[in-house]
């Protein structure tokens, strides 16, 4: 076997998850990030040329710019694999992209011409100041490419679902107990509003980057040309790579914002977990069916089952993503003093968090997907639970200041299952006004939902 199967791979994601996983490769793998900060330091020395400080290239010719522009976007497995290998001599990642660069315009014949200015790259820059945009970069383009999308169609069809079902009366649990009946739209829109509001922070939360030297202050910058406005031209390069300039920084960007990110991404996780966790208890209830799928095996033993695997595995990956997002939103801001060399290496675990993210909320797309509603089941259901009317009841002692309303409920209706007989005679005991008592005997658990459908169609 190569070594590239996925039966020898240590991760999961890289394994067994292989083909789900794939689309993000191009993001998050080691190839990605070189290409990346292959990407920034081109764009910082063209930056530099643009503004006249490169002694040995004033300006590009279109040919030129091309040509260095294409470094980055033709960069491929070759290219990082030879970066790879000059790091294995300089012992330093990002040195090793600038001598990749130096060496592309020392070999390449269209590059040639700006030989003389290879002393420029990586001018004034620290390691720190590429690897912050560059995973910068990877980072928001997944967001908007592959998470933001992936998010929103969650919640679309969390929220259709929840139209869809708005009038389908079901009795509540609350503490595992029968409780005042909902409809069964209301209680899947209560989830897509909750995700809607995650979603919103996670996109409302920018995506930083620095690049002001090795403390944060120009001090190389301003010795080279102390009549440059630096600070405009840092963030103007910043904001060309899509990213927020970071004003105050020590040697690293602080990554407030991006635990921000984090926390914003554990809370869509743990609403996600929530509905996993109620869609699960629902299909164990016989609310929900799953679709059968006849080349599938639910047991190795018990023929008749087929398991709702789609929210158990989706469970099981969002906890492996909080917990790694949640590590990531404490671990990274702290740094001791200028800087320190632990935030690098949990840096690069970002993308497996975001990993097991993405397995999760495909797999709760697929289990969404499956799930048909027993509409027989929930009026069995809401049918053997005529007790949960005694709120409306008690409610109604209440109104016609009957002394005691609540308590007399209490001693009717506590631990005690009602059928729709019992439920009249109670009512009959009352000696309630005709029309109180009226309002009270058409009432039906179906009925009693409260504006439940109204508020599952508001979405």
């Amino acid at each position: 076997m190569s070594e590239q199967d996925p039966l020898l791979c240590i991760s999961p994601l890289d394994g067994r998850y292989a083909e789900q996983t794939a689309p993000l490769a191009s993001y998050f793998s080691e190839y990605a990030l070189i290409r990346a900060r292959v990407r920034v330091e081109v764009g910082w020395f063209a930056a530099l040329v643009d503004h006249g400080l490169v002694k040995q290239c004033r300006r590009f010719s279109k040919a030129e710019r091309a040509a260095l522009d294409a470094v980055w976007q033709d960069f491929d497995l070759n290219d990082a694999r030879r970066v790879k290998a000059l790091e294995a001599t300089t012992n330093h990642d990002v040195k090793a992209c600038e001598y990749f660069l130096r060496e592309c315009f020392a070999n390449r014949a269209e590059l040639a011409s700006l030989a003389p200015a290879a002393e420029s790259l990586h001018f004034a820059a620290t390691s720190e100041d590429i690897n912050n945009l560059s995973y910068g970069i990877v980072l928001r383009s997944c967001l908007d490419d592959q998470f933001l999308p992936l998010m929103e169609e969650l919640v679309l069809r969390i929220a259709a679902f929840a139209e869809a079902h708005a009038d389908i009366a079901m009795l509540a649990r609350t503490h595992g107990q029968a409780a005042s009946p909902t409809t069964l739209g209301k209680e899947f829109a209560v989830f897509a509003s909750r995700l809607r509001a995650a979603l919103d922070e996670i996109k409302a939360t920018p995506i930083p980057g620095k690049c002001n030297g090795a403390v944060g202050n120009f001090n190389a910058h301003l010795i080279a040309f102390p009549d440059t406005d630096w600070q405009t031209l840092s963030a103007a390069f910043v904001e060309r790579l899509g990213l927020t300039p970071q004003v105050l920084t020590t040697q690293i960007e602080p990554h407030d914002h991006l635990a921000r990110l984090c926390h914003a991404c554990v809370r869509f996780h743990s609403v996600l977990l929530d509905l996993n966790r109620d869609v699960w208890s629902y299909i164990a209830l016989g609310f929900l069916k799953q679709r059968r799928i006849d080349t599938e095996t639910g047991s190795s033993t018990m023929p008749h089952k087929i398991n709702p695997i789609d929210f158990e595995n989706s469970e099981g990956n969002l906890g492996v993503a909080n917990a790694l997002l949640a590590h990531l939103a404490e671990k990274l801001p702290v740094s001791r003093w200028q800087r320190d060399l632990s935030d690098s290496t949990a840096m690069r675990n970002i993308g497996v968090a975001l990993g097991h993210s993405w397995l999760a909320m495909r797999s709760t797309l697929r289990g969404l997907g499956k799930i048909e509603v027993n509409e027989m089941r929930i009026q069995e259901d809401l049918a053997g639970a005529w007790e949960v009317l005694g709120e409306a009841a008690q409610t109604i002692l209440r109104r016609e200041g009957v002394k005691d309303g609540y308590e007399r409920l209490k001693a009717l209706t506590r631990g005690q299952t009602l059928t729709e007989e019992s439920w009249r005679k109670l009512i009959g005991s009352l000696a309630l006004p005709k029309d109180a008592e009226r309002v009270l005997l058409e009432l039906t658990p179906a009925t009693y939902t409260g504006m439940a459908s109204r508020l599952a169609k508001k979405l």
